[in-house]
């Protein structure tokens, strides 16, 4: 076991695709003879270790660089459950040396043309510029911001390369008028209702239609997932198309799991050409929950975070990632997934703080069933001076049978249905259906209320005849006019 990256299992080092030079040759396994046993390291190039309390964040199985993901516990990770979740451990250890607020730094995806080679080589040529005798005085200098600014000059400008920038800082979009009728509404502070459909498994479209005929007139929006449980379905651009077509406003997702960061800079500019204007982004579900044989889960080339910083800049700055100039950006109003149970409340929050600093302007939360134990979440936010920088969107589904709620519990990663819930759903027999729609309304209006709440985010998971009846039944003078 690595001496300061917990975990029990060994994984190879990347490996550079070119030459390397006759400094790599000599440093190299000298790097890797002594930040392996000690970090796990992998040698990605990009070392974040200043960043993430010296636990190797690629320890991670997805390999995520930005925090951890919706499905993240305390007692293991959920891809690999003989591995813990590295970045609890990284969470922990920030707590306990007080640098939890350095892991809102955006950080930047890997740069495959130095993947692979070392990098002590960089650090001793940024000590030289910083002055070697001003940087291992400043081991002894009493003043931490001062410290702070002499290791940033070293360490800050390797992890955040000229085409990257990342801080931890929040930027407010670009813009001043609202790009969509989504953000409209959230901005004029009605309770507003966004639905989700779940895409056709074929090319049959007669029930997509059927569905956003029904729903359009009771959401300001429809969600379509992007193979949501790592499962193909019809892509969520093309449900979106047919949503725009149909008269409704639609949210195009895109999951990082199956997307490159050329990939997703093209898929975004086609759909703002298209008219698409609500953009969601999510690392997306685990390949292991997917339909065998499994695909690879250890890397995703870019995470959530990352996606939204590079959308932000796309739209604001007008640049693409590599620094080349769009001239006539994407107009998109940025959405994030935000997991209240995934966590500790605390540790999540700073998930979603840097989300929000990243660029989100509006999170749709994972399922929801505790009002309570959202308030804690919320709480969580409110302490990080957030809650005005985005709009939260409370994910509601009404269990429509005990089986797809013992499904939820068990199965589905940040989800928790209370036991009371299923034991109400149990005693229900065969109105289960009529005490789902109860639960669900009950739920609303438990959390409408709530500092921080805009709105909610109905996924009927197939279930789509129900959005009417949970709309109609909300008060429908306050809701209703959401859609308007």
């Amino acid at each position: 076991m690595p001496l300061f990256t917990p975990g029990r299992r060994y994984q190879l080092p990347y490996l550079p695709s070119k030459k390397k030079s006759g400094q790599s040759y000599i440093l190299e396994p000298i790097e890797r003879m002594i930040k392996g046993p000690l970090f796990a390291c992998r040698m990605c190039g990009n070392c974040l270790l200043q960043e993430t309390a010296f636990v190797c964040p690629m320890a991670c199985p997805k390999g995520l660089r930005n925090g951890p993901c919706g499905g993240s516990t305390s007692e293991h990770c959920y891809i690999d459950p003989s591995y813990p979740c590295i970045w609890y451990e990284i969470f922990d250890r920030a707590k306990k040396m007080d640098r939890e607020e350095m892991l809102l730094e955006v950080l930047p995806p890997l740069d495959w043309d130095i993947v692979g080679e070392e990098t002590w080589g960089e650090v001793v040529r940024k000590v030289k510029e910083t002055g070697t005798k001003t940087f291992f005085g400043s081991f002894f200098k009493k003043d931490a911001g001062e410290r702070k600014q002499i290791w940033d000059s070293v360490f800050k400008s390797i992890r955040q390369p000229d085409w990257w920038q990342g801080d931890d800082q929040y930027h407010p979009p670009g813009y001043e008028e609202p790009v969509s009728e989504l953000e409209r509404q959230l901005r004029s502070g009605k309770f507003v209702v966004a639905a989700e459909i779940s895409p056709p498994a074929s090319t049959a479209t007669g029930k997509l239609l059927r569905d956003i005929e029904l729903i359009k007139q009771y959401a300001t929006s429809i969600n379509f997932t992007d193979a949501a449980s790592a499962t193909p379905r019809m892509s969520s651009l093309a449900c979106c198309e047919f949503a725009l077509e149909a008269g409704a406003e639609p949210v195009l997702q895109i999951a990082a799991r199956d997307q490159t960061r050329t990939g997703l800079q093209g898929h975004v500019i086609g759909a703002s050409a298209r008219g698409i204007r609500n953009v969601l982004v999510v690392s997306g579900d685990s390949a292991r929950l997917g339909p065998k044989p499994m695909s690879r889960t250890d890397i995703l080339d870019i995470d959530s975070v990352q996606m939204l910083w590079i959308l932000r800049r796309m739209r604001d700055e007008g640049i693409y990632l590599g620094g080349r100039e769009i001239k006539n950006p994407p107009q998109i109003f940025l959405g994030a997934a935000a997991a209240p149970f995934a966590s500790n409340p605390r540790i999540q929050a700073i998930r979603e703080h840097k989300k929000v600093n990243a660029g989100a302007q509006f999170f749709q939360t994972n399922l929801v069933f505790d009002p309570d134990g959202l308030e804690l979440w919320l709480n969580e936010l409110a302490k990080r001076n957030i809650l005005d920088k985005v709009y939260i969107l409370i994910g509601i589904t009404p269990l429509r049978s005990l089986k797809m709620a013992q499904y939820m519990h068990n199965q589905v990663p940040g989800v928790r249905i209370p036991d009371q819930l299923l034991k109400r759903l149990e005693d229900a027999g065969d109105g289960v259906e009529e005490e789902a729609v109860i639960i669900a309304l009950e739920i609303i209006e438990a959390i409408r209320n709530k500092e921080g709440v805009n709105g909610i985010h109905l996924m009927p998971v197939g279930w789509e005849q129900v959005v009417p009846r949970i709309v109609q039944e909300l008060d429908g003078a306050k809701v209703v006019a959401s859609s308007s």
